[in-house]
C-alpha cells in the first residue's frame, strides 16, 4: 500500500471543497521576472503548461525549474515581482479531474482527510490528515474518545481498507498495540507461587497416623 505522500496545505483557501486539489504554495519571489519558489510542492501537479487557480482567477504555469523538492515556477499572469506580491502565500489549486491518474492504492490526501476510521464495528475518529514521515505515510487520527491523535502507518497489516466513496477506512486496533478489550496486566502483582507436590503414598491431611 502506497497512497500519494504529498499533503494539504492546513491552510488551503476556504471553500475549494472535493473538487480541488492543492499544488502548493507562492512562496518568495525568485528572480525579477515573476518566477518564484514553491512551497510544500506537490510536483505531479505542477508540470508546464498546467492550468490551475490561484486568489480565485485562473491562470496558467508557463515556466517550470528548479528541482522536485524545491521547484520555481512562473505564471502566465505574473511578469514582475510586483504582480507576485498580491500571490504571496496563497494556493495553487488543480482541478481534480485534471490531476494525472494515481496507480491502484494510491489516494490524494483530500480523499483521505475526514474519513471515518473503524476497526470491525468499533469507530476510532476521523483523519485529520495524512502526514509523510521518513519511513512511511501516516493517517493522523482525531479519536472520538478524546485521547491524543492516533498515528497509523500507512502498511497493509495496519490499514485493511480504504473505501474513498463511503468515506471509511479500516484499520486493525490489536496491530497497532491499541487493543482496549484485552485486560491489562497487574505489572506489581508477584508471581502466583507453584503448587507443592503431594507425595503419592502420604496419608490425607487431617487423618489421624495408623495404629
Amino acid at each position: 500500500m502506497d497512497p500519494h505522500s504529498a499533503r494539504r496545505s492546513p491552510e488551503a483557501d476556504a471553500g475549494t471543497g472535493d473538487d480541488w486539489l492543492n499544488a502548493g504554495r507562492v512562496g518568495r519571489p525568485h528572480g525579477l521576472d515573476g518566477s518564484f519558489h514553491v512551497t510544500r510542492p506537490r510536483i505531479a501537479l505542477l508540470d508546464d503548461g498546467r492550468v490551475l487557480t490561484v486568489a480565485g482567477r485562473v491562470d496558467r504555469i508557463v515556466r517550470r525549474a528548479g528541482t522536485d523538492a524545491r521547484p520555481i515556477i512562473r505564471l502566465e499572469s505574473c511578469t514582475s515581482r510586483k504582480d507576485l506580491e498580491a500571490l504571496r502565500g496563497r494556493d495553487l489549486l488543480v482541478p481534480r479531474a485534471d490531476a494525472p491518474p494515481l496507480e491502484e492504492d494510491e489516494w490524494w490526501p483530500e480523499q483521505i482527510e475526514g474519513c471515518r476510521v473503524h476497526d470491525g464495528p468499533r469507530e476510532v475518529g476521523v483523519v485529520r490528515e495524512l502526514r509523510s514521515l521518513p519511513s512511511c505515510d501516516v493517517l493522523e487520527v482525531v479519536r472520538d474518545d478524546g485521547r491524543d491523535p492516533l498515528l497509523v502507518p500507512l502498511i497493509r497489516d495496519a490499514v485493511r481498507s480504504v473505501d474513498v466513496d463511503t468515506r471509511r477506512i479500516e484499520i486493525d486496533l490489536a496491530f497497532l498495540g491499541e487493543d482496549d478489550d484485552a485486560p491489562p496486566a497487574a505489572p506489581d502483582a508477584p508471581p502466583t507461587a507453584p503448587d507443592a507436590p503431594t507425595a503419592p503414598d502420604a496419608p490425607p491431611a487431617g487423618d489421624p497416623p495408623p495404629a
